[in-house]
């Protein structure tokens, strides 16, 4: 592959190297001020919410709420990735030149993919766990625990992060040689495009279809319930179609990205052609993003759907007002006391145009 030059090209062109192989140069200037707008308005965003639901959810771990445990853990791995997000807008205000080493290319890539599909398949496991708690009120309770759920929040770390191990040997993340880029779609290989056949059907096909049976029959299960209030099961629905449709918007635009470049990789002819350079590299970007987007807005959709979670921010705002309002009672008092004070050390009388200081009649 012949080196791209560090200078954002204008236009896309098509050239040959020594070898014969297509070589397709991407203009990487017109998405560099959208993506860096979007990566720090993402983290200004996320790293207090997601600060802020851990400390609620870890409360809510502590008394046992098995719920807890899987937003808790979503948190802690939304926070992880938000920390490489400064980083990746280095390299994105340096026309996608990675100005580190190839290591913390593949490291930095490594942490993007596990919180990806770590984040995808917790966001399952809430809504498993919200069905099974609905549609299984009294048997629930011997088969939701707290162990149970460690057990398989550890387990979806361990099997994602053993998944994405290939990430360290793939060339993509050679940052440090030839053009300086990180994990940029290039020519595919079999082990990328094997990699994102795997991510399009287990990373998302199975999880959407899953978010969708286990919200549709929670939906079903409180619409048919008698004892919930109207107000009640709208609040039910808007929560079971946000939770399809952020997922949809978050992940379905770079999944079927994945699938096309799949899909490319067997027709060489397309590959000759720049295909995907000249036509689907901006959607790329773009679905890139809409994909960090996911971590800003899960403490707003999964927290605030917990009902725990809300009174435990009522009670904490409560807290907060009545310490407030004492902390101003107490300093009004004081100054009071204090005015009161000097009043009786130094009271002051006129008559006219006559002042007159007199003392207590201690003195």
């Amino acid at each position: 592959m012949m080196h791209e030059s560090t200078v954002a090209q204008s236009i896309m062109t098509t050239t040959m190297n020594q070898s014969g192989k297509v070589s397709c140069q991407i203009s990487y200037e017109e998405d560099r001020i959208p993506l860096m707008v979007f990566y720090i308005v993402v983290f200004i965003i996320g790293l207090p919410a997601n600060l802020v639901t851990v400390y609620l959810t870890l409360h809510q771990v502590c008394r046992k709420n098995v719920l807890g445990i899987y937003l808790l853990s979503l948190s802690l791995c939304d926070l992880t990735y938000l920390f490489t997000l400064p980083l990746w807008t280095v390299y994105v205000s340096r026309n996608h030149e990675w100005p580190w080493t190839s290591m913390a290319c593949k490291v930095t890539g490594f942490v993007f993919f596990n919180n990806m599909y770590i984040s995808i398949f917790l966001l399952c496991c809430v809504s498993i766990d919200r069905y099974v708690a609905v549609v299984y009120a009294i048997e629930s309770r011997g088969l939701r625990q707290k162990r149970i759920a460690a057990l398989i929040t550890f387990s979806i770390y361990m099997v994602v992060g053993l998944a994405h191990v290939p990430v360290f040997i793939m060339r993509e993340g050679e940052a440090a040689q030839g053009s300086h880029r990180c994990f940029e779609p290039g020519q595919s290989t079999k082990m990328v495009t094997a990699f994102n056949y795997a991510r399009f059907c287990i990373g998302f096909c199975i999880p959407l279809a899953i978010l969708i049976f286990t919200n549709r029959a929670i939906l079903a299960n409180v619409q048919a319930s008698t004892g919930l209030q109207p107000h009640q099961k709208e609040k039910v629905r808007y929560l079971a179609v946000a939770v399809v449709a952020l997922f949809l918007i978050c992940f379905a635009p770079y999944h079927i990205i994945l699938l096309m470049r799949a899909v490319t990789f067997h027709f060489p002819k397309l590959k000759e052609e720049c295909h995907f350079e000249k036509h689907i590299y901006t959607p790329y970007k773009i679905s890139l993003g809409l994909s960090t987007f996911n971590s800003a807005i899960n403490p707003i959709l999964y927290v605030l759907s917990s009902n725990n979670i809300r009174q435990e921010i009522r009670r904490g705002m409560a807290s907060l007002c009545n310490k407030v309002i004492s902390s101003q009672r107490s300093t009004h008092s004081s100054q009071h006391n204090m005015h009161s004070s000097k009043s009786n050390l130094h009271p002051v009388s006129e008559q006219g145009n006559e002042i007159r200081t007199t003392c207590p009649t201690s003195c």
